[in-house]
């Protein structure tokens, strides 16, 4: 995470304060748009899951070429991807597990 980043948020969040919110896409927060992508790459993701973006070749080529092109295809790609979410079999009862550790089988 960029330390000057860490810096701000330490200066909004004090040890043991519970009621500071912090908007996950500072700037843009109330719209839903492809500015994400500039912090992700910018290393001003709140969450490791946003970290992990840029381990992968594919996903981080896919997240600065976001950034550069100001998400020119952010919503199609988006939608494409809700349709591909839908088709998931999401197993229940006894078909599946919830795993207590997503990297092992319980």
């Amino acid at each position: 995470m960029d330390p000057k980043y860490i810096a701000q948020l330490k200066q909004k969040c004090k040890p043991g304060d519970t009621t500071t919110l912090v908007e996950m896409d500072p700037g843009s927060f109330k719209t839903f748009d492809e500015d994400y992508y500039t912090l992700v790459t910018k290393r001003r993701g709140l969450f490791e899951s946003d970290a992990a973006l840029l381990d992968d070749a594919e996903t981080k080529a896919y997240v600065f070429h976001q950034a550069s092109v100001h998400g020119s295809t952010f919503e199609k790609d988006f939608a494409v991807s809700m349709v591909k979410m839908g088709r998931v079999g999401v197993l229940t009862g006894n078909q599946g597990e919830i795993r207590k550790h997503c990297a092992f089988v319980n």
